[in-house]
């Protein structure tokens, strides 16, 4: 037998030694070139500008207007498509119907969505719009999944002693589709967070985080440039680990 390779997990030794390697090529490119920190901030220059960022209001404005517009994106797709996917499964039209959308937003780049979306949305419903737009099809397609694998025998016995849809809910379905749904959220967090933010940056609505990375670029502000990225990062990170959370609490709740 074959020892199991342990479970990969991100070490703070391994950041530093990454941190150090930024800083020394920050610092290269400072001493090689005069204009040298435009191309490359270092990792305490783009400390430093955080911390002067996250002192005025705008900056938590900026960051709650976005989290705001998509996050909720993300619950709005989670509950269409946990709702259409339920649907989906007791008919085979509509699952056979909804299956060529879902199959076109997964192959279709981001960017396409958002450039079209812009013609038929406002600037600052576009990120709202994009991040539901990607989150659905993995959660649609897990949960549809789930309900699939429900277990048969548990099901028919219910029919038999005629359980309320309640009870069969609670207590067959939703242990079944709990564990896809938690692996798709996880997957669709991320996602969200990447094309909302590349929404705002095409149709940069005003006092966003895509909107301050590109001033950012524009303005050749390399620190702003890594300040907000990583506050982007920061927040993904967080509002995955508290949904996730929250996912667990209810499971734990239910006795799953």
């Amino acid at each position: 037998m074959t020892k199991a390779h342990p479970k990969n997990r991100i070490r703070l030794w391994a950041v530093l030694v990454w941190l150090a390697v930024w800083q020394g090529a920050g610092m290269a490119f400072a001493r090689i070139w005069p204009h040298g920190h435009l191309l490359l901030a270092t990792p305490m220059d783009a400390l430093v500008r955080l911390t002067e960022l996250a002192a005025t209001a705008a900056f938590w404005r900026t960051l709650a207007t976005s989290a705001a517009r998509i996050f909720g994106g993300f619950l709005l797709a989670c509950a269409l498509a946990s709702l259409l996917a339920a649907l989906s499964a007791a008919s085979r039209f509509l699952r056979e119907l909804l299956y060529p959308i879902v199959a076109v937003v997964k192959a279709v780049p981001v960017v396409s969505f958002i450039i079209l979306a812009l013609v038929w949305l406002k600037a600052a419903q576009l990120s709202l719009f994009i991040s539901a737009l990607m989150v659905f099809p993995p959660v649609y397609l897990n949960v549809l999944e789930g309900i699939g694998a429900a277990d048969g025998k548990l099901l028919e016995m219910a029919r038999v002693f005629r359980v309320p849809l309640r009870r069969r809910l609670r207590g067959i379905y939703l242990p079944a589709v709990l564990p896809y749904f938690r692996s798709a959220v996880s997957l669709a967090l991320g996602l969200c967070w990447k094309s909302g933010v590349a929404a705002e940056v095409i149709g940069l609505p005003y006092g966003t985080m895509g909107e301050a990375l590109y001033n950012a670029k524009v303005y050749y502000m390399t620190p702003d440039l890594f300040a907000w990225t990583a506050v982007i990062v920061v927040v993904s990170v967080v509002f995955e680990k508290l949904f996730l959370r929250l996912v667990d609490a209810v499971a734990g709740r239910e006795g799953l």
